[in-house]
């Protein structure tokens, strides 16, 4: 039996929905649609002279995204996405102050099914990241085939987002005066495909390359745990080997954009649709591992930094786990 959200509930309520609603929207179909609307006023309207001149600005701006991006404060700042992080709510924690003469990379787990918790901190000021990190400007990456896409790739990158390519990453962390984070979730898509409610599934042990980005850069890594981020919505089963599991990495591995099937509640009613549930988030910052800089890090050094690296985030979950997730909760590594 379907179950209807009551008529009248407050408004600020609503406006957490739309909020939300529209962080929907954006992540699962603003580029599809931006694409398509922008072909067909091409090809067959009288407004081509319009796409036309927007592609020619396109040519001339191919590299700002893997420079830094363009960055708007007054977006981050929209009252959208204060609605959008109570809605769960969001929170994010400090363990320790970072210096903002330096710069930093945030490793962040669990990917989630949409990011919610990485997005919300770390692309808006919707938590107060301007005010838990005073001094600090913060990017987050994701796939570059994104940024080829009309319009989406200009509204992605007014929030700090930007590819997760080595040159991208590299110009955010070697900047000179210091107090930029490049936030890098280093699961990726195929992490997406292991969130539903319940054990944590993180894809980390064969992931070297932040780690190597860290050292040759001599730049400070700090583990990050997005607390509850992994159980917003359900998720069909897909164990390894079934026949959806392999359709999955199949679209992964062509397509480098995983499909998870994922469901929780609609707009309207509980039952089912692709709104997220309403529950808390808390994404925990941890302590910065300090990295001595060597331009050629050998194979051994890199799998003691994971080492340590994967250690430090065991800790960070045990030590929060109590406070944030179910007691039978456990965080599993592959």
């Amino acid at each position: 039996m379907i179950e209807f959200a009551p008529i009248r509930i407050p408004v600020i309520r609503r406006l957490q929905t739309l909020a939300v609603s529209h962080f929907v929207f954006c992540f699962l179909f603003f580029a599809a649609v931006s694409t398509l609307v922008t072909v067909y006023l091409t090809l067959f309207t009288s407004y081509w002279p319009f796409t036309t001149l927007y592609f020619v600005y396109l040519f001339f701006d191919r590299n700002t995204p893997e420079s830094g991006g363009r960055r708007s404060t007054w977006i981050r700042n929209w009252r959208l996405w204060k609605w959008m992080s109570d809605y769960f709510p969001c929170t994010l924690h400090k363990t320790v102050d970072l210096d903002p003469t330096r710069n930093y990379i945030f490793g962040i787990h669990p990917h989630g099914v949409l990011c919610v918790g990485s997005f919300t901190h770390f692309s808006t000021n919707g938590s107060n990241f301007d005010h838990i990190f005073p001094g600090f400007k913060s990017y987050l990456t994701m796939l570059p085939f994104w940024f080829k896409t009309p319009f989406f790739r200009d509204y992605a990158m007014t929030g700090g987002l930007v590819p997760s390519s080595k040159k991208a990453i590299q110009h955010i962390i070697t900047r000179p005066k210091g107090g930029n984070i490049c936030c890098i979730i280093p699961g990726g898509a195929p992490e997406s495909l292991n969130a539903r409610p319940g054990d944590v599934v993180l894809i980390l042990k064969n992931r070297i390359g932040f780690l190597k980005m860290a050292v040759t850069n001599g730049v400070p890594l700090v583990p990050v745990f997005s607390f509850g981020d992994h159980a917003l919505w359900e998720q069909k089963p897909n164990p390894p080997g079934s026949f959806i599991r392999r359709f999955q990495d199949s679209s992964q591995k062509w397509t480098q954009v995983a499909l998870p099937m994922f469901h929780a509640r609609g707009i309207f009613q509980y039952n089912y649709g692709l709104m997220p549930y309403r529950r808390s988030v808390h994404t925990v910052v941890g302590e910065p591992i300090e990295i001595v800089q060597r331009s050629n890090p050998t194979s051994e050094e890199l799998l003691q930094l994971q080492e340590l690296y994967i250690s430090r985030l065991r800790d960070m979950f045990e030590a929060h786990k109590s406070k944030y997730l179910p007691d039978d909760c456990k965080l599993i590594i592959n």
